[in-house]
């Protein structure tokens, strides 16, 4: 549970997709507010109630990426054209470009699982079954928070005094992690939605010595899934793996690249505010740990652990093809406490 505050102007290029125009000198906690704002007053009163839900609910802290026929929320696809937009608009206020990138791709590949499933899939694969959720009255007081959760997606932000302080759990995946097969639409084939969070990851624990990736291997499997899916905190535990200060400058650099990957998901002065917490813990303590596989195409897995954050990534399972290991999930989650809320483990 983290506390940021902005004091410098963000201003970036909103991508075709989102049809924001520029960002404004205003704090993220201000912007979204504005733009809670904006999405609540094109909705009835049918439609507000199911976006709307009181703050202090279990349904804010009940995140989850698997697919469900129905989730909290109010989906895309029961919005017209200019309630998606300003939905939009406020998913993009929480995001860096990168990190709307990744999310509007993600959707998308929900297109994609269809045609390979087959009409089999139709109902359960849909790009616009993404859900936003307000929690609370949208405030410079009050607490108040929103979720963007679909499958494979979950976003979730939350405010409080005006200000954003915390943006955890950020939950991406991809199915399938690289796209072999020629398929229709928007993405082709080759497309790799999360190829940094897998690349630079298999390019660090190839490039140590011996005994620095034995070190680092906690396991000749990979598991099955990440771990504390769904569940409001993670369980703090002795972290595993190798220290970035035993590992040479070269490889510090390469986890170094592989964590700002997940920092840079959100906007830069919150991205900014996430180095200064690591920065103030310090980079050394970090540690890095894998399991399984040193190659494409077999289960691999790892986790990052600093003294305030928690990154993990699986790849284990099939494409929706066949094709194995072609499958990732991946989070960021918050130590100190996700949610805004104390992390009591």
């Amino acid at each position: 549970m983290r506390l940021y505050r902005i004091a410098t102007p963000v201003v970036v290029a909103c991508s075709a997709l989102a049809l924001l125009g520029l960002r404004t000198a205003n704090a993220p906690g201000e912007q979204m507010k504005v733009f809670a704002d904006s999405f609540l007053e094109s909705l009835d009163a049918d439609l507000k109630a199911k976006a709307t839900v009181p703050y202090e609910s279990e349904q804010r802290v009940a995140w989850h990426f698997i697919p469900m026929p129905t989730r909290k929320g109010l989906p895309l696809k029961e919005m017209n054209t200019a309630q998606q937009t300003a939905a939009l608009r406020l998913v993009r206020a929480g995001l860096s470009e990168m990190g709307y990138d990744k999310a509007s791709k993600i959707m998308l590949l929900e297109n994609v699982l269809l045609e390979l499933e087959g009409p089999a899939s139709e109902g359960r694969r849909d790009s616009e079954k993404y859900y936003l959720t307000i929690f609370g009255t949208p405030s410079a007081t009050e607490p108040w928070g929103f979720s963007f959760e679909g499958h494979h997606l979950s976003l979730n932000f939350s405010c409080r005094d005006g200000q954003l302080v915390d943006t955890t759990p950020q939950f991406f995946a991809s199915n399938p992690a690289v796209i072999q097969n020629d398929v229709k639409g928007t993405l082709g084939k080759g497309t790799r939605v999360l190829r940094q969070e897998e690349e630079l990851a298999f390019e660090l624990i190839n490039s140590l010595d011996e005994a620095r990736a034995s070190q680092a291997t906690i396991a000749a499997e990979a598991p099955a899934e990440i771990r504390f899916a769904g569940e409001p905190q993670v369980t703090l535990e002795e972290p595993q793996g190798i220290a970035m200060s035993e590992l040479p400058e070269a490889n510090q650099e390469l986890l170094k690249q592989l964590i700002s990957v997940y920092i840079d998901a959100v906007p830069e002065a919150i991205a900014k505010e996430r180095r200064q917490i690591i920065d103030a813990d310090g980079w050394d303590g970090i540690r890095f740990a894998w399991a399984g596989a040193v190659k494409p195409g077999i289960g691999h897995y790892y986790r990052i652990r600093g003294a305030s954050f928690l990154i993990e990534f699986v790849n284990t399972q099939p494409d929706a093809a066949g094709n194995p290991a072609n499958h990732i999930h991946c989070v960021w989650r918050d130590l100190t406490g996700d949610f805004d809320l104390p992390n009591k483990s």
